[in-house]
């Protein structure tokens, strides 16, 4: 096999020796795992609204193969390109987001999604990686431009976001996107001014919306006590879950993805650990652990301020939003409505995830030339 000049500086030879191979094997594998688990749970949800056994199917092969595309596509890219796209795949989020207000189609008491050609999408989900990056590149330039009030100016962009999320309403993904621009903010150096102001007004605005939304009382109470409400999805997930035992009850044999309607995306982790068992949830959790501490751990050595928290904060939402989804499905958190990442049905939830690893894994390619802890790295 001819090997490749060291000299070589283009852009697939740049891209090869720099890239983190395991971070981006181990992206596969979570796919793979939610073609596999696509098999089982999307044909009684295609069953059940009359569409063909495997309609769900062929549609996640579509979006996780265009996932594919823009994971390795976007990783390709260097920190300014990588940031010229964050900045423009925000602003259209944040006009998508705003047409969605307006004209968007309405499903389940909340209006996300824009119809096109038989496609739903969900701006949303691509807003999140991109906002995190422009945080992060605002505030970078706290170094440069000492004088100009690059934290307000953040806290604007994410402020703006969060409007149009709780506008929606989606209170889960306002929680997500808050924890991981919080994320952003540390890693930047958070005064305690901001950090006392992040605090009071994540206290008012959960106040605010608990009094405001029928459906945010409802959530709470019945997770306080569930024995005095109808928490039905959560109660047949756990027992999914605790019928899986340690190795499964086999591929095709679980009973509740014939119950619950979203089992093929909000509780696709009680399918897996039903079919599965114990160790193959618990494998499932560990391969998601792997990404967000490698990840950290790579962005923690990162030089450049912009990159180092821009970085950190796309892993610290992958993580989170894995984190939320799985606590859902085991009851310790009341229920969220949010996709496992890469492993879930859902169109924009793959591509936004594959956008935000796609980010992070450019970020990351260029530690090498400052970091001296070489075991991590893969040539």
């Amino acid at each position: 096999m001819k090997r490749l000049a060291r000299t070589d500086r283009s852009i697939i030879t740049t891209w090869r020796r720099t890239l983190d191979w395991p971070l981006l094997a181990a992206c596969g594998v979570l796919l793979a795992i939610g073609l596999l688990l696509s098999l089982s749970a999307g044909l009684p949800a295609a069953e059940r609204l009359g569409y063909g056994s495997y309609y769900y199917v062929y549609r996640h092969m579509v979006f996780a193969l265009g996932a594919s595309l823009v994971l390795i596509t976007v990783s390709m890219f260097d920190m300014n390109w990588a940031r010229r796209l964050a900045l423009l795949v925000c602003l259209g989020a944040f006009a998508l987001m705003a047409w969605v207000l307006i004209f968007g189609h309405e499903a389940k008491g909340a209006q996300r999604w824009i119809r096109l050609a038989g496609f739903s999408l969900q701006p949303s989900e691509m807003l999140k990686p991109a906002l995190i990056v422009l945080v992060a590149w605002l505030l970078s330039q706290k170094e440069h431009y000492p004088k100009l009030p690059w934290d307000v100016m953040a806290v604007g962009f994410f402020a703006f976001a969060l409007l149009l999320l709780v506008l929606q309403p989606d209170i889960g993904q306002s929680a997500l996107l808050s924890l991981a621009v919080l994320a952003t903010f540390f890693v930047s150096g958070l005064s305690w001014r901001l950090a006392s102001g992040f605090a009071g007004g994540g206290v008012a605005l959960g106040g605010f919306l608990y009094l405001a939304l029928p459906h945010v009382r409802y959530r709470v109470h019945s997770f306080i006590a569930p024995s005095d409400y109808d928490t039905y999805q959560i109660d047949r997930a756990r027992e999914a879950i605790e019928r899986g035992g340690l190795l499964g009850a086999g591929p095709g044999e679980g009973r509740v993805k014939s119950v619950l309607p979203d089992a093929h995306n909000d509780f696709i982790y009680a399918v897996l650990s039903e079919e599965f068992g114990f160790i193959a949830a618990l494998g499932l959790l560990a391969l998601y652990a792997f990404i967000v501490i490698r990840g950290c751990l790579l962005a923690a050595r990162i030089e450049d301020n912009f990159a180092r928290a821009a970085a950190t904060g796309l892993f610290a939402l992958f993580g989170l939003q894995s984190g939320i989804n799985i606590a859902v499905n085991v009851s310790l958190i009341p229920p969220k409505g949010m996709t496992l990442p890469f492993v879930s049905f859902g169109g924009s939830s793959l591509i936004g995830t594959a956008l935000t690893l796609g980010l992070a894994l450019a970020f990351v390619r260029y530690r090498r030339a400052h970091v001296p802890w070489r075991r991590l790295y893969v040539y």
